[in-house]
Formats: C-alpha cells, structure tokens, sequence
C-alpha cells in the first residue's frame, strides 16, 4: 500500500476502531457502540492534539502491535496501565510519540485496568458507517471490515502531527472506582422492597461474562415483585436488567437497542468509565442517587477531565529540562532530578 498507514502486527485479544459512538439509529435496532471509557479515549486525543471524539484504537487486555508506514506519525497511549514500547525500548504512555517510518510499537498486556486507547494525530482515513467509526463487531458494522483488528491489517492515516508534543503527569489521574452511583428505574416498581434493599446492600463481582455488550454479575439474586417479563422498551447505555435468575446484568455500549426484562437502576455516564476499566472477578457495590445528582456528577466529571487536558504540559528533552525555570517549576522535597538519554520519556524525573 502506498499511503501513509499502520501496518498491524499484532490484534491483542479484541482491539477495535472506536470514536464517540453511533446516535440517531437506535430507533432502527443500530446500537450505539462507542468507546467504553470515553474519558480515556477524548485524553488520548487531547495528548495527540486531535479534536476528542476522533476514533481511536481500544484495546482489551492486551495491546497491539504495528510498524509505522510513514514519514511521520504521532502516538499516544491513554487508559489501562499499559506497558508501551517503540523500537524495543520502553516509552512512557500518557504522552505523546513522533515516530517515523519503520518504526515499531507494540502495547503489551494491562498490569492494571482493563482497556487502553491508542490515538494517532489526525486520525485514521477510514469512512465512517452512520456517522461513526466505532466497531459493532456482532453486526460487522463501522471500524475495519466491521470487526477486530488482525495481525496484517492495514490501517490508512489521514493527516499529520500539529504543535509541541504533550504530556500528562500521571499522578494527576483519578483511580478507579467499585462503588458506582445508579438511578433506580425505569422499572423499579417491578422489584419488591426487599429486592430493591438485596440490589443496593449487596456486593457484586463481575462474571466472566463481561464484555463490550454487557457484563452478568454474580452475587445475591433480586427479588422481582410478580414476573420478569415486560413489553420491550429502550435500553439506555449502563441500564441494568434483571432476568428471571436474579442476578443484575449491566448493558454496556454494544448492547441491544430493546430489551424485555425489567431494568431497575441504571449506571450513572460518570461511573461507566469506571466500569470499563474493571475486570472479571472485581467487585462492586452500588449506590443509590437522584437524578439531579447524577447531573451534578456529569459535570464534576466534565470539569476533571477539562482539567486534565488543561494540564497537560510540553515534553522537556535535552539541556532544557535542566534550566534553572524547568527545576523551579518540579517538587524536589522528596527526591532529585535526573537526566535521561531515554528519547521516549521526560528527560527529567522527580
């Protein structure tokens, strides 16, 4: 191929195209997709210098690995603790990489979390299917080919790398959470007192059946007040149904436009991210809150990651980053500074 691109050496265990997600088709029976922790995905592109919801590599578990098919090409990791290295070498995730053709990159298994995003500066040269480039592997709709990515595709770059590279000081990311905030309903009213009382009291762990559709938790069963069945109706991202076992299952962004098993809470948007990055065998708890809360917490979350993008700050590389303004600006009350040769991380640690 004689355009820019990356060349894929290898898929990971399910890596997917993936941007904000597909809206307005829901009605038609087209799920949403979209990328499961959103936060990490529009960071990974804030560090790129990309707009936030371009699409972007999400990786479960494990990452991928490609050789770079161009003059220039500009990288960064963002989301599950994810080992990152660029010719062999290990390369610092959360900043941004100029890589040039032959370059090879490779994204190994999370230590920690569950998802990784990889953006690329400027996207990739992909036409999007309904208006989105996000991968719905169950219909083979959007993405490449509609489904995961494989050792030997080939994925076509659209622009170039604009402005300084970007970096994010990594202390500054919240952790994540295993008590997530719900609103009870819509069909709360389809669960006895005692049932609503077991849902939120009990802890939960996720079962191995967890994915980008939804994930089964195992734990105390639900008691439904009479039946289990009702007329299908729409079922939002994070809406938690209970089947006639009991046990709650949370539908997650390649879920099912429809459902007919009550649904008595759903995951507040803040905590979905939290979610996506929890793995099988985890545990959780919710907790219970209004809808004004929730709002509320939507744009607290908002705020933290307009604040996140706010901090992020130039790589230093070379003499600079020992300027007596660069050593001004660092915490040494703990430690020192040192200089590296490494040309993939700050030059300068504290």
């Amino acid at each position: 191929m004689s355009g820019d691109h990356l060349a894929i050496t290898e898929g990971g265990l399910f890596s997917t195209l993936q941007d904000a997600g597909r809206f307005g088709y829901q009605r038609f029976g087209i799920s949403n997709s979209g990328a499961m922790d959103i936060p990490a995905m529009r960071l990974a592109n804030a560090i790129t210098g990309n707009p936030p919801d371009i699409g972007v590599i999400e990786m479960t578990m494990a990452g991928i690995g490609f050789t770079v098919a161009a003059e220039h090409c500009r990288v960064a990791l963002a989301g599950a603790e994810m080992a990152l290295t660029i010719n062999g070498r290990p390369a610092e995730p959360f900043q941004a990489h100029d890589l040039t053709r032959g370059d090879k990159v490779a994204v190994g298994r999370a230590a920690r979390g569950m998802r990784g995003y990889l953006a690329v500066a400027g996207g990739f040269d992909i036409a999007p299917v309904l208006g989105s480039l996000s991968t719905h592997t169950r219909s083979r709709i959007g993405g490449l080919d509609g489904g995961p990515l494989p050792a030997g595709a080939v994925l076509p770059l659209k622009g170039a790398a604009k402005g300084p590279l970007l970096r994010l000081d990594r202390r500054r990311l919240p952790g994540i959470e295993h008590r997530l905030r719900v609103v009870l309903g819509p069909q709360d009213d389809a669960f006895t007192a005692a049932g609503i009382d077991t849902f939120l009291s009990s802890t939960y762990r996720l079962s191995s059946r967890t994915d980008r559709m939804g994930c089964q938790l195992d734990g105390a069963e639900v008691e439904h007040a009479a039946g289990f069945n009702i007329v299908s109706d729409g079922i939002a991202n994070g809406s938690i149904q209970v089947p006639g076992h009991g046990r709650p299952i949370i539908l997650l962004a390649d879920r099912q436009t429809t459902g007919g098993y009550p649904k008595i809470a759903t995951v507040i948007g803040p905590d979905l991210a939290h979610l996506a990055q929890l793995r099988p065998g985890d545990q959780i708890t919710f907790e219970r809150v209004s809808a004004a809360e929730a709002a509320e917490a939507a744009r607290a979350a908002a705020a933290n990651l307009k604040g996140l993008i706010d901090a992020l700050e130039p790589v230093v590389f070379g003499a600079a980053a020992l300027s007596s303004e660069r050593l001004l600006g660092l915490n040494l009350i703990s430690g020192v500074a040192c200089a590296t040769q490494d040309p993939f991380s700050e030059t300068v640690t504290a």
